[in-house]
């Protein structure tokens, strides 16, 4: 059993139950700069050992794995310091807000030799990883185009004053998710195009910038993909349309996940249409607090899957490497955005001397 050390309890919060909950983690303790919070946390979960000092978790030798939900400018202090400690790292997206520490990180983990994996939850929900086995199965026959977005009505964001600051941008929160499914099924983006706006509940909110975004993506060996993202108006209710969804259309079927409706759907190579979904049990597993707001499940899943990547010595996917290039594709993104122009990762890449990635 590994131990486990938890730093920023906002959305460490369902990290606290995922590890709580599984026989493969021991919780040692829980950090927050805020005391207030370690309160609140030790109260809602009946565990008492807190501090607000990450010093104090970085030199405890009891804990193996380190596991950051911080704001994403700390990410890059944080996840070094961890590693300086000797400690396996578990950083929640984006990785990092800066590729300048890019190199600095990579060759920090070649030197200690320790783990680090991205909490990119997306892809530990029940219908994405039913979508992945079946890809990896053949069910769908070769890859031809990969359709994701993440759509939501966030308006009730927009009351509050950091969602109006010029940092806050929802294509690094929001698209992040699709745009890791892209990746995970063509990971060699080779361009990006994009096109944004702020809406009209937007404007009026004073959002400095864009809550809605289209773009088109292009690999290196020719195949194409796409992500959408709006976050400020309406929906169409579940049953029609899904917050989060990724659609795979291949070769010799289809198939569609539908991420917070449980709801997963293949027309296989046979021709046939299979609809599952998940039931009651399956939905208190995944969200565990107030509605869908908390994810605790996927988080569980992760946790459970990085502990046998180090039991058992195997890399752990998204790690370092990824969740860096896949933070260059979303700089990418933003650039496309501001210049109206598409946009080559490597150049990104390059701008940073991180080519050889």
């Amino acid at each position: 059993m590994l131990t486990l050390g938890i730093l920023g309890l906002g959305e460490g919060r369902s990290t606290m139950s995922a590890a709580l909950h599984s026989k493969k983690w021991k919780l040692k303790t829980i950090c927050d700069r805020s005391e207030e919070v370690c309160k609140q946390r030790a109260a809602e979960f009946n565990f008492s050992n807190y501090t607000t000092d990450y010093n104090q978790m970085l030199n405890d030798a009891g804990i193996d794995v380190i596991a950051i939900y911080t704001p994403d400018h700390l990410h890059a202090t944080h996840i070094k310091q961890a590693l300086l400690s000797d400690k396996h790292v578990v950083c929640t997206k984006p990785f990092i807000d800066d590729l300048n520490d890019a190199k600095e990180l990579l060759q920090l983990q070649k030197q200690t030799g320790k783990k680090v994996f991205v909490g990119q939850s997306s892809r530990f929900f029940e219908p994405a990883k039913r979508q992945r086995r079946d890809f990896e199965a053949g069910q769908i026959g070769e890859l031809i185009t990969i359709e994701s977005n993440y759509n939501a009505d966030h308006r009730w964001f927009l009351e509050k004053p950091w969602a109006l600051e010029n940092s806050f941008k929802w294509l690094y929160g929001g698209l992040s998710h699709p745009v890791d499914f892209i990746r995970w099924y063509l990971p060699h983006i080779e361009e990006v195009m994009g096109y944004g706006m702020i809406s009209a509940n937007g404007k009026a909110a004073g959002l400095k910038n864009e809550d809605t975004m289209h773009f088109i993506f292009k690999a290196e060996d020719g195949r194409i993909a796409s992500v959408s993202g709006s976050y400020t108006g309406p929906t169409q209710p579940a049953k029609r349309d899904s917050g989060m969804t990724c659609i795979l259309r291949g070769t010799q079927g289809a198939s569609q996940a539908d991420y917070h409706e449980l709801r997963y759907a293949i027309t296989d190579k046979t021709g046939e249409e299979k609809i599952i979904t998940w039931g009651d049990e399956t939905i208190k597993y995944f969200f565990r607090f107030e509605g869908q707001s908390h994810h605790a499940g996927e988080y569980q899943n992760y946790l459970e899957y990085f502990a046998d990547s180090i039991e058992q010595n195997f890399t752990a996917f998204p790690d370092m490497k990824e969740g860096i290039i896949t933070f260059a594709l979303l700089q990418a993104m933003d650039e496309s955005l501001n210049t109206g122009k598409p946009v080559k990762l490597n150049d990104i890449l390059n701008r940073y001397g991180l080519e050889k990635y």
